[in-house]
């Protein structure tokens, strides 16, 4: 009798703790799977962002030192009786227009140095890089400002100070000093865009 007890009792024991494991199993498979099909569309997301941040950034950098360099060979000789004495208007004797330039090289410089980090941002869309990106706009937005506020008076005078306009004598010199300026707005809409995928990125 003894023995038969002793039977029954383990007869009853083991099924119990199988029953347990099989019971665990789905669930800890069905918690990867669940893990998995998460993490992908995020990942693949980031990889699009990653992308349109480099070619905006090939576009910022494109238009930034188009406007660097049109801004620095920008220069004007004005013949005055005689081609003994003329008059030279260069982007130097504005000291606004010499920020303009240092600046947007500047932009140029760190766009073009940043390229590396953002093909790496696209092979690992999860890696997470230092962004200067809204410094650089900064300066960009605010060197496009002050050389437009200069070209307006270039163009227009200010007749309460007696500053009269000078395009009207100088204007090549003048639409070349326009395009540049506008050439960095465009750099600074790029790098806009740029921090508006930033923003997206971080989520």
């Amino acid at each position: 009798m003894e023995t038969d007890k002793s039977v029954k009792e383990t007869a009853i024991n083991m099924p119990e703790i199988k029953s347990d494991d099989k019971a665990k199993a789905p669930l800890l498979n069905s918690s990867k799977a669940i893990a998995v099909t998460v993490e992908q569309p995020n990942r693949g997301s980031k990889k699009g962002i990653a992308s349109g941040d480099f070619v905006l950034r090939l576009f910022a950098m494109g238009a930034a030192l188009g406007a660097a360099v049109t801004m620095g060979n920008n220069q004007q000789i004005l013949p005055f009786f005689t081609q003994f004495f003329e008059f030279l208007a260069q982007y130097n004797d504005i000291t606004t227009f010499v920020y303009f330039v240092t600046a947007n090289a500047a932009v140029a410089g760190y766009l073009f140095l940043s390229l590396p980090f953002s093909v790496f941002c696209i092979n690992r869309p999860l890696a997470t890089t230092p962004r200067l990106v809204l410094v650089m706009m900064g300066i960009t937005i605010t060197a496009a400002s002050a050389s437009a506020s200069m070209v307006y008076l270039a163009h227009n005078g200010n007749q309460n100070i007696m500053w009269l306009p000078f395009c009207q004598q100088f204007g090549n010199f003048c639409q070349t000093a326009s395009g540049a300026v506008v050439g960095s707005l465009i750099a600074g809409t790029f790098l806009i865009f740029i921090i508006i995928l930033s923003a997206f990125a971080l989520k």
